[in-house]
């Protein structure tokens, strides 16, 4: 009762909050236009030579697999991962996919089409949401790893603790919350609805059939629908981070005594791994001491209050809640600080890669803007391949687990 009295008090209360905050933006800028103005061009050359071009293709990508049925014949073959794991439905799979090579909103978008299909409940959504947000790999190779720190390694060890640590957070966090769990989980992932025996290529036609049927749409819709929707969510995305790049600019003059490291790691992730970097010093004391790293790692998992609000406004018609969100994302940060801290020295040793960093695209993007747009779309190829390994490596691990599940399930 106390707890749903509190529910209520924090809705309610909430309109007014968001008003007031908005006031008061709009007169701290008021008093300080000309640093109001040079933040908010920061903020937009950082979405349009880094987010959106990193974005896009893979939003449209997605969209156009999920009408299709990809994305649920995958979904078949990542069942027994999915649902063993971090019970969920196993057309998570290609989600999660996506968040490891995309980043976030681009999970979060990931979830609202099968949302959308009615493939998840919204408690469904709100867990796979959670599971699904890291941070993209252009953040980490390219801006963290090869501006910040000049060195690709060092991208290559984050984006490594990234993964580890994110997968490890949406397993531990899927064991804490059973609210969202449907009954039918339970039922042996290789037995039809009808309690008989299917072929596995036969559920495989049969899923990717039934989700083309219930989208309906030509490929000519499908495709113009998918653009649309991708730049419309790329619009929300850059207003985010044009609005919270004037907030840190207006906190820092207002609250001088709050670090700038602290207000940025907390708000936004580019300019809070810029604020980690600029104030450890030299690129080679940070990297030698694991503190530094450490941080980077807290702050890329965190992602910041603005790529958070970025998702939740993607995931609004499935109703998921800031607070266990958020809940996610710390869990997801301490335990990537951690790692950091163990591994740090071992993974950086480490010196073979396996996903090449385009050097040329260094010396613009340490500017956080004046890369050309061009420059970083060939980096997308390298992404994609990588979007094929990461599926072939979730897929040979669900029918590890499967092979063990009929093994040790009795005949007859």
């Amino acid at each position: 009762m106390i707890n749903f009295s509190i529910r209520r008090l924090l809705r309610g209360t909430a309109p007014f909050a968001a008003g007031a905050a908005a006031i008061l933006l709009a007169a701290a800028i008021v008093f300080a236009p000309e640093s109001s103005f040079k933040a908010s061009l920061a903020g937009l050359k950082l979405w349009w030579t880094i987010v959106f071009p990193a974005l896009l293709p893979f939003l449209i990508l997605s969209e156009m697999l999920t009408a299709s049925g990809f994305v649920h014949g995958i979904g078949v073959l990542m069942e027994p991962l999915m649902k063993r794991l971090f019970r969920l439905p196993g057309a998570g799979g290609w989600t999660l996919v996506l968040g490891l090579t995309a980043g976030f909103p681009a999970g979060a978008e990931g979830v609202m089409q099968l949302h959308r299909q009615g493939d998840l409940t919204d408690k469904e959504a709100g867990r796979l949401a959670s599971l699904v947000h890291y941070a993209s790999p252009v953040t980490l190779l390219i801006v963290i790893g090869t501006a910040f720190l000049h060195s690709p390694a060092a991208g290559y060890a984050l984006l490594a603790l990234h993964w580890i640590s994110g997968l490890a957070a949406g397993c531990i966090a899927s064991r804490l919350d059973r609210s969202g769990i449907r009954k039918s989980g339970s039922v042996p992932v290789d037995a039809s609805p009808q309690g008989t025996k299917t072929s596995l290529p036969g559920r495989i036609r049969q899923a990717t059939a039934e989700a083309r049927e219930r989208d309906g749409r030509g490929f000519g819709k499908v495709l113009g629908e998918s653009v649309s929707s991708a730049v419309q969510n790329l619009m929300i995305v850059g207003g985010y981070i044009i609005m919270f790049a004037v907030v840190i600019n207006i906190a820092g003059r207002l609250f001088p005594q709050l670090t700038p490291l602290l207000t940025a790691g907390l708000l936004e992730i580019h300019l809070g791994a810029r604020a980690i970097t600029s104030a450890a010093g030299a690129e080679a004391s940070l990297l030698s001491n694991p503190l530094g790293p450490a941080l980077l790692s807290a702050a890329a998992a965190w992602s910041g209050i603005c790529a958070q609000l970025q998702a939740l406004t993607v995931l609004k018609a499935a109703k998921v809640r800031f607070l266990p969100f958020a809940a996610v994302r710390l869990l997801h940060s301490g335990i990537a600080c951690g790692l950091t801290l163990l591994l740090w020295t071992p993974l950086l040793n480490l010196r073979t890669a396996v996903l090449p960093v385009n050097a040329n695209l260094t010396p613009g993007i340490a500017a956080l803007g004046s890369s050309p747009v061009h420059g970083l779309w060939s980096f997308i190829p390298q992404l994609l391949a990588l979007q094929c390994l990461l599926i072939l490596l979730l897929l040979a691990l669900s029918a590890a687990l499967r092979l063990l599940t009929s093994k040790d399930r009795p005949a007859g």
